[in-house]
C-alpha cells in the first residue's frame, strides 16, 4: 500500500543506494538541498507533506535509477534492498574497468564500439546493476556541473539502446570525450544537450562521432 512513511522511506533508500545522502540527492537532481530534510516532511500543523511527483522524477533521472526500482523500494519488493549490507547487495557488487575522462581521449582504451580495450585501466567496485561490458569513467573538471562534479563516477554501457532525455557519454573521432544529454540521433548528426549551462549545446555530424554510450549509474 503506497503510504507517506514508505515514499520517504523510499527516497532515503534510493539515495542511499547510490551513495548520497537525502541532501546530496536533492542537490544531485537540481532541488534545493533542504527539500528532503526530515523537517520538510510534515506540514507546520503536523500533516503528512508529500513529494511533488517533479521531485521523484528528477531523482529517478539524476540517479540512472529506474521507476520500477523505485517502486519496489517503496513496496519493499524482495530484491530490491533499502541500503542496508546485505547477501544481495554484495552480490550486485562489481569490478568494472576505471579510466578518466582525460585518458579516455586519448587512443587504445576502446574499439571501434566503444568497449574497453587494451592495458592502462584501473578497476573500481561499485553497487551498480553493470553486465559484462560496463566500465567507469572517472569526471575531471567542473564541465558537468551541478550534476556531475569532479571525482564523481560515471557508469557506463555501450551498446544499450539511447533515447532522447538519456545521459550519454560520446566520444569523437577527434578524441573529445564529453558527458550530455541526448536531444536527438539521427544518421546524419547527433544533438546533445550541455549539462552545465555555462557549456554550449553540441550538434555533431555523426561521421565525426565514434561512439556514443549511455550513462546507466553515477556515484559520488
Amino acid at each position: 500500500m503506497l503510504s507517506h512513511d514508505r515514499v520517504w522511506a523510499a527516497i532515503d533508500a534510493l539515495a542511499k543506494r547510490y551513495s548520497l545522502s537525502a541532501s546530496g540527492l536533492a542537490k544531485r537532481a537540481g532541488l534545493d538541498s533542504t527539500a528532503f530534510n526530515k523537517s520538510k516532511r510534515l506540514s507546520s500543523d503536523g500533516r503528512p507533506r508529500w513529494p511533488s511527483t517533479e521531485s521523484l522524477a528528477k531523482i529517478i533521472e539524476a540517479t540512472g535509477a529506474s521507476l520500477d526500482e523505485f517502486t519496489g523500494l517503496i513496496e519493499g519488493r524482495p530484491g530490491i534492498s533499502n541500503g542496508a549490507s546485505t547477501d544481495a547487495s554484495v552480490a550486485r557488487r562489481r569490478s568494472v574497468p576505471l579510466l578518466g575522462f582525460a585518458q579516455a581521449g586519448a587512443g587504445g582504451f576502446f574499439d571501434d564500439a566503444g568497449f574497453p580495450v587494451g592495458q592502462g585501466w584501473d578497476l573500481v567496485e561499485l553497487p551498480a546493476q553493470s553486465t559484462e561490458s560496463s566500465y567507469a569513467l572517472q569526471v575531471q573538471g567542473d564541465s558537468m556541473l551541478p550534476l556531475y562534479r569532479n571525482g564523481d563516477v560515471l557508469i557506463v554501457e555501450p551498446g544499450a539502446i539511447t533515447r532522447k532525455g538519456d545521459r550519454v557519454v560520446v566520444k569523437t573521432t577527434g578524441g573529445e570525450v564529453m558527458a550530455k544529454v541526448l536531444d536527438r540521433q539521427t544518421v546524419k548528426s547527433i544533438a546533445l544537450v550541455s549539462l552545465n549551462p555555462d557549456h554550449p549545446d553540441r550538434d555533431i555530424p555523426m561521421r565525426d562521432v565514434e561512439w556514443v554510450a549511455r550513462i546507466v549509474w553515477a556515484s559520488q
